[in-house]
């Protein structure tokens, strides 16, 4: 079993997600792009995620919705500030609940030998209050489920 490493900086309000992938960084890069690919895989189990818009590129923006029993738990956005293809991402992300609980990501898709990817993902937020709130909100638990359906999505496309 692959290990999810989250980190919160004791100094500065940042959270450092940190994994591994059995598939090469253009593989894990393009699950989050495509938004039919992303959909089937971020975030917990028990909820589906609806794209509702999706235009990745710099200076794009997206959105999307999760559901559980066909009912709209959660949505969240933000704008796409650079797409480097194969190498890196930087993207806004807000949950509506928190409209000023916006957080700067920077995803990055180091290439490991075997063609194996090291995803590091960056968050970085306006305080240390929004940070722990993040933590506080099961989203490990989140990122745990989602990064095992990524596992599966990109074992069943290589």
């Amino acid at each position: 079993m692959t290990t999810t490493e989250i980190i919160a900086d004791e100094k500065v309000p940042t959270i450092e997600i940190i994994r591994e992938f059995d598939a090469a960084p253009e593989q894990v890069f393009r699950t989050h792009v495509d938004p039919e690919l992303y959909a089937q895989w971020v975030g917990p189990r028990d909820i589906t995620t609806r794209i509702t818009a999706w235009d990745a590129r710099t200076g794009g923006a997206w959105a999307f919705a999760n559901d559980r029993d066909g009912v709209e738990i959660a949505a969240f956005f933000g704008s796409f500030h650079e797409i480097r293809p194969d190498e890196r991402i930087v993207w806004t992300f807000t949950y509506e609940g928190e409209p000023d609980g916006v957080a700067l990501e920077k995803v990055t898709f180091e290439r490991l030998p075997g063609g194996r990817t090291r995803l590091r993902v960056l968050s970085v937020v306006e305080s240390f209050e929004i940070r722990d709130g993040m933590l506080a909100s099961g989203m490990n638990v989140g990122v745990e489920e989602g990064y095992a359906k990524l596992d599966e999505l990109l074992a069943e496309r290589s």
